[in-house]
């Protein structure tokens, strides 16, 4: 075998460990931000696409207020409302939110909203139907007892998200296996991801529990 010969196949194997290794380094990258990866695709289904999606409102006491069911919608900080300095650059995000479903547009500012896609279920409604949540024994820790009470809805969930007005007061309960959650560009906001399904939260406390924390 000549000089030249062996020297292209040590260069070729070379090229194979260093392709190698650099697809090894990528696939890492990708598993280690595969939240943010996840998150980013539904924004831009989001953004461009619409999805499918209840909104609601509710005032401090956790009364509903409106709500709206579209099948494109879109959630975005009103820019006109941002403050910016001289350079044009932004100083203070925009809290207004304009929020389009369908081609109208509603403009929103101040009290809690929930905006959550097709396939996640406010379990709180239900509850709420069957139990006057005032009237409750305080004695008894509130989640603990519903999570308890509507245990059948909570059968093989491992995650409990439960949403309160800005006074505290419960206003949205969700379940599900997975949840991702990451701040999104609009002012006091965050975006959850429950098993890939996008729930919006403005103005609004939140808290996310392992499901076995809460029976009894």
């Amino acid at each position: 075998m000549s000089e030249t010969t062996s020297f292209s196949n040590k260069l070729k194997r070379w090229t194979i460990i260093i392709l190698s290794v650099v697809l090894l380094v990528l696939l890492l990258v990708l598993v280690l931000n595969f939240k943010n990866l996840s998150f980013f695709g539904k924004s831009v289904q989001e953004k461009f696409t619409g999805i499918e999606t209840t909104l609601q409102t509710y005032d401090d006491d956790g009364q509903a207020l409106d709500k709206m069911v579209g099948k494109s919608v879109a959630i975005d900080a009103d820019k006109q409302f941002s403050l910016y300095n001289e350079d044009g650059d932004e100083i203070k995000k925009s809290q207004v939110l304009k929020i389009t479903v369908g081609g109208h547009e509603a403009i929103h500012v101040g009290s809690s909203l929930i905006a959550y896609e097709k396939g996640l279920d406010n379990i709180l409604d239900e509850y709420s139907e069957t139990i006057t949540i005032d009237n409750t024994n305080r004695t008894v820790p509130f989640v603990n007892k519903f999570v308890n009470d509507m245990k059948n809805r909570f059968q093989g969930m491992d995650k409990v998200v439960l949403i309160r007005s800005q006074s505290g007061k419960p206003i949205a309960t969700f379940a599900g296996n997975k949840v991702v959650f990451k701040e999104t560009e609009i002012e006091k906001s965050t975006a959850l991801l429950i098993d890939g399904k996008l729930l919006f939260i403005y103005r609004s406390d939140y808290s996310i529990y392992d499901r076995a924390l809460l029976e009894q």
